[in-house]
């Protein structure tokens, strides 16, 4: 009878073990296999996305990975052209020195108006 508890016992540690395991564990995807040159050969002719992830074996969040890809790198592309037609910066945050005006520019009346 003990025996009969004490197998019983181990087969259930090992079933809860298992299950433990087969639950953490994450599945592996191939996402730098997806080839985004073709997939975007496929939107700019007009497919859909479904129909993108059919024909490559692929996933339709892996076709929407590579339009959001094409896009900042479409974005990052035309910022740097940007700053090569122009020779600056763009301007994105005003700097501390637009920030506070001077005392002159404060009080302009002040500053020209005779004592």
């Amino acid at each position: 009878m003990l025996k009969k508890k004490f197998v019983l016992a181990a087969a259930s540690a090992m079933l809860v073990t298992t299950v433990a395991f087969a639950t953490n564990a994450r599945p592996v995807y191939a996402a730098a296999k997806v080839d985004c040159d073709a997939v975007m050969n496929e939107v700019n002719s007009g497919k859909h996305a479904k129909e993108i992830a059919t024909d490559l074996s692929i996933s339709t969040s892996s076709v929407y990975r590579c339009k959001r890809h094409a896009k900042a790198a479409a974005k990052a592309a035309t910022k740097s052209s940007m700053q090569a037609q122009t020779g600056k910066e763009p301007l994105t945050a005003p700097s501390a020195a637009m920030a506070a005006p001077s005392s002159a520019m404060a009080a302009p009346a002040a500053a020209a108006s005779p004592k």
